[in-house]
């Protein structure tokens, strides 16, 4: 196995070129969680995964409460599965409420204080109100509790991180949020042991082939979690070693025809982020203008599984204009790909009109 055979299965088990899915929820349901701060992309990135998707669709399906957009697993958003959300936090918001500790008492955020902000919060989104974050800052600044210095982020993260709230109904353009269990009934939990394997299982299917160290990367957990995790799936797997490293792929990985492919992936997509390495996919000379030191990922160009430039939107109207950013040459047919893999998202955002500049 080569790294373009790599890059081309995390492709396929991505859903990217292969697509056995038809709704939202089973799709990021598989992924396990997908990288949602960037909102519009994070849409974006789940609709590459579903053909004839819209923004409209997957919009509809986290104002369903579907999916839900909350931290989990890394300190930052993600969409999960209303069935995966309380064993995922369960699980993985130990680990980041412990990461939080330093600047909490930079913050002069105490436990008591935490606890204060977490009962302002439930009793202004009870019994089921969507509040935008301005609307729960004034809440907060109501109860004479300090918000400023970015306090605010950091206790809507906790009460995320707790289990008390999560993404509600877009209101407008503007996010919102509410009470967890308004939007997914609560549920009993597996054990740890479980949530291990559970975790390992979706990553491990959805992400392969991988290492170790991605699925430590990716999922936030201890090295000793990680490993007792991948102990209780591995007989699933098989390994392949590659350059000296272990990846850990499906038992039948029939390694995707060589079929020329490309793609106009999202900022901060699963098919680079979710690895620790990603020279698969990606040249070293290449990385650090794809994904800034302040660890900004910007829109990759993929061509069989290779990133080969990057890209970003201006909308106007009901125009959509692409402007590139090439790593070499392409070709007039790789070129016309561009165009017509941006007029597909420009069908996905609602767009009449679309341009592409090189």
């Amino acid at each position: 196995m080569t790294p373009s055979d790599l890059a081309r299965l995390r492709l396929s088990n991505q859903q990217i070129t292969m697509h056995k899915f038809k709704s939202v929820k089973e799709l990021v349901a598989w992924m396990g969680a997908m990288q949602a701060q960037d909102y519009p992309m994070a849409k974006w990135a789940v609709g590459a995964r579903l053909p004839h998707s819209t923004d409209t669709m997957i919009e509809a399906a986290l104002n369903r409460g579907e999916i839900l957009r909350t931290h989990v697993m890394r300190p930052t958003w993600h969409f999960v599965s209303a069935d995966d959300i309380y064993w995922m936090l369960e699980l993985t918001a130990p680990q980041i409420r412990a990461s939080m500790k330093f600047r909490e008492k930079w913050l002069g955020l105490t436990s008591a204080i935490v606890a204060k902000s977490n009962r302002v919060i439930e009793k202004a989104l009870n019994p089921d109100r969507h509040l935008t974050r301005e609307e729960l800052i004034t809440e907060l600044n109501r109860a004479k509790i300090r918000t400023d210095e970015y306090r605010s982020g950091h206790l809507l993260m906790r009460a995320e991180l707790d289990g008390l709230i999560c993404s509600g109904r877009t209101n407008g353009k503007k996010q919102t949020y509410a009470l967890l269990e308004q939007r997914a009934p609560k549920k009993e939990t597996p054990s740890r042991e479980e949530s291990l394997k559970k975790i390992a299982q979706k990553y491990f299917s959805s992400h392969a082939p991988a290492t170790i160290e991605d699925f430590s990367w990716w999922s936030g957990l201890s090295v000793t979690d990680t490993k007792n995790a991948l102990e209780m799936v591995k007989s699933k797997f098989i390994s392949e070693t590659i350059n000296g490293n272990t990846f850990w792929l499906s038992n039948s990985f029939p390694i995707p025809q060589n079929k020329s492919s490309l793609f106009l992936l999202p900022a901060y997509d699963e098919f680079l982020i979710s690895y620790a390495d990603r020279s698969a996919s990606i040249a070293a000379k290449h990385q650090t203008v794809s994904v800034s030191s302040n660890g900004i990922f910007r829109p990759p160009i993929v061509i069989d599984g290779r990133v080969t430039g990057l890209w970003k939107r201006a909308l106007e109207k009901e125009k959509l204009t692409i402007e590139t950013t090439l790593f070499r040459a392409h070709s007039k047919k790789e070129q016309q790909s561009i165009q017509h893999a941006a007029e597909a998202l420009g069908k996905f955002w609602g767009m009449k009109e679309v341009r592409c500049m090189f």
